[in-house]
């Protein structure tokens, strides 16, 4: 018999049985497409090894008029700007700050034998479990040689947990080694008293603004209020949901407006230094806005939003929009309601007969869940529909049109645009916009929206990899309550496939020089740079491969015997360590019917040029390693039906599959 060709059809196939899918590939991981052929995807390494605080859910990269390239990075706990260097500068806001005085008014105590501080501020507000705060002014606590000191005092510290409305306490650290005893990560009084002040008269306390949760959850009794998360205090019911925090941030110029969904807006200004000052923290947009570090001035007129879900700057008309936010005059959110600043102006929200400022209500869903910039047009997503909305001058300045109704969108971060087309994930399929809205055909949705956790759709995430052609979604499988999950859309070759890494947000700007990730070990990764895990030191090996679908092997009436196999596979891109040369295994698994296992037929050991796995996994199939120069494979393989394997799990590995063939002959019918 001729040789025959392993040649598939480019993309992932899971919408029909595996030989229903016959001469296409079925199963993947780490693996994309590229001319139709199958490769492993990039390798990623650490932007640095330096850390930051919670689970990062948003970034955006801008450059500064001192062409300083600056990463937004917004997580449940914190908000940080990154400076291209791997380093995280804290630039959270704070919501209040509170003064000893009247006298008394704050009080600090601690007891011996333990590290937690009691602190009770009469004037705080809103006391919230992981919220942090910055003590200043504090002096020694104590009796002299034995008082923790005002240097382990002034520090910034993280809420452990509420007492009551305006009392709790901090876990305290030492600061200068010798201040204080550490136990347990904590600090003790080394004396057999109980100590109290409440006559520091220069203590400050800053409180940031409140922190967010990680994932989705629902609050059960005393446990879900605001005021003390997962402790006792709160008045809240069973079954009330705590909405992780969510961040949307975009630059206007050189200064970056950032907006935790639910809260307000702020605004960061780098300063006009030379370098940018990390030292200064974003502040709100308000009235009272105060200007920190000397930079200009950011008073808005009374009119500017106090709350909303998200915020975007106009491209072409430096224009600030609010989605979801408060009517004017109002307090309240109104999740259908849009809202636009003048032009040219972040911090003019005042309607005038002069200035562009106004708001727009949509009419279709209950609430704006996200917004998009496209080329020409902002397309704005609600629950059951989708809006255009385009400037038209003064002095209408937006015109909204409905494009469709009866969609859904699983989240607020799950659209991306490539390529002049907006591509969303719904909650049971896919979806695209060029010009008209329709379903996106996925050879893959049974797959994902089969097994998906639903309830956590508020972590969902896309991101784009335009060097490859491709759309990413991030999501959690049904038995995860993290993201664990990605599904790709190859919108050059319109084709599919999927994989399993946990990322937690994504981004693809071309300012660096590959796309970036926010990891679940709390560092942000280059992805598409080298061929190896590099979020860890050292890097490890990925583990990559795909299967095809099964295939007859020969007619499909009688069992066909495979003898030999001639590989097609490059290796360019490789970097293995000196002495070893970059292989992939190649797995031949046969079965007699669909109905029946891998492998089941019995293979006695043939000696070959090349090594295979006598304990392969399903038994009976055969697993060779392939190198750079292997020319033919001799097998022994029997059966009516065969899948095809190709898989890598070595460090410095890169490969692309080509169209291997093998040679059959006919073996009987038994």
């Amino acid at each position: 018999m001729p040789l025959q060709k392993l040649q598939f059809r480019p993309g992932v196939n899971r919408e029909g049985t595996t030989l229903a899918n016959e001469g296409g590939w079925y199963d993947c991981d780490k693996v994309r497409f590229r001319s139709g052929y199958p490769e492993k995807i990039g390798g990623w390494t650490a932007n640095s090894y330096n850390t930051f605080l919670g689970v990062c859910r948003s970034l955006w990269n801008w450059i500064t008029l001192k062409n300083y390239n600056l990463l937004g990075l917004g997580t449940h706990l914190k908000f940080y700007v990154e400076d291209y260097g791997g380093t995280y500068y804290d630039i959270t806001p704070l919501r209040e700050t509170n003064d000893n005085s009247p006298l008394g008014d704050i009080t600090l105590s601690i007891t011996n034998g333990s590290s937690l501080l009691t602190i009770t501020d009469v004037n705080a507000d809103s006391l919230q479990v992981n919220d942090f705060i910055t003590i200043t002014g504090a002096v020694d606590l104590g009796s002299a040689g034995t008082n923790v000191t005002a240097a382990v005092l002034n520090q910034e510290y993280q809420i452990v947990s509420v007492l009551s409305g305006t009392q709790y306490t901090v876990t305290l650290r030492e600061a200068v080694s010798g201040d204080i005893t550490t136990t347990n990560g904590g600090a003790t009084l080394t004396s057999n008293r109980t100590a109290s002040s409440s006559s520091m008269a220069a203590v400050t306390i800053a409180y940031q603004i409140n922190t967010g949760f990680p994932i989705y959850t629902v609050g059960t009794g005393w446990g879900a209020g605001p005021w003390s998360r997962d402790t006792w205090g709160s008045g809240y019911t069973t079954g009330f949901g705590l909405q992780l925090r969510l961040w949307s941030q975009m630059n206007f110029g050189e200064y970056l407006i950032f907006n935790p969904r639910g809260g307000a807006l702020y605004i960061w200004q780098p300063g006009n230094a030379a370098t940018p000052s990390f030292t200064t923290r974003g502040v709100i947009l308000s009235p009272s806005s105060i200007t920190p570090g000397g930079w200009a001035s950011t008073v808005t007129d009374f009119s500017c939003p106090t709350i909303c879900n998200q915020v975007m700057v106009s491209d072409s008309t430096r224009i600030v929009i609010a989605f979801g936010c408060n009517d004017y005059g109002s307090s309240v959110l109104d999740p259908l309601l849009i809202r636009w600043s003048d032009q040219e102006s972040y911090a003019g929200w005042d309607l005038s007969a002069t200035g562009q400022a106004g708001s727009y209500r949509l009419s279709r869903g209950s609430e704006i869940i996200c917004a998009i910039q496209t080329r020409q047009e902002i397309v704005v997503l609600t629950d059951a529909a989708i809006y255009s909305m385009q400037y038209l001058g003064p002095p209408y300045v937006w015109g909204f049109t409905l494009l469709a109704d009866n969609i859904s969108v699983a989240s607020p971060n799950v659209v991306a645009t490539a390529a002049g087309a907006v591509y969303w994930m719904g909650t049971d399929k896919f979806y695209v916009y060029s010009g008209r809205v329709e379903t996106l055909p996925c050879s893959l949705r049974q797959f994902v929206f089969q097994d998906i956790n639903r309830d956590q759709k508020a972590q969902f995430f896309a991101g784009t990899n335009e060097g490859y052609s491709e759309v990413w979604w991030f999501y959690c499988s049904s038995e995860s309550s993290q993201i664990d999950r990605y599904v790709i859309f190859n919108y050059l070759d319109r084709v599919w496939y999927y994989g399993t890494l946990g990322r937690t947000a994504w981004i693809d700007s071309p300012l660096r020089d590959f796309p970036q990730a926010a990891t679940y070990n709390n560092i942000t990764v280059f992805h598409e740079d080298g061929v190896d895990d590099g979020s860890v030191d050292p890097a490890i090996a990925i583990n990559a491969y795909i299967q095809s679908s099964d295939f007859d092997i020969g007619d499909g009436h009688n069992y066909g015997f495979v003898w030999r196999l001639i590989p097609d596979i490059t290796f360019n891109g490789s970097n293995t360590p000196e002495p070893n040369t970059p292989f992939v295994t190649f797995t031949a698994q046969p079965r007699q019917n669909p109905g029946a296992a891998y492998g089941t037929s019995y293979e006695p050991d043939v000696n070959s040029t090349q090594n295979y796995d006598l304990n392969s996994n399903p038994p009976g199939s055969r697993t060779y390693n392939v190198q750079e120069f292997t020319q033919i494979v001799y097998t022994r393989v029997r059966g009516r039906q065969m899948a095809f394997r190709v898989a890598s799990n070595s460090e410095g590995t890169q490969w692309q599959l080509g169209v291997p063939r093998i040679d059959v002959r006919p073996d009987g019918r038994r």
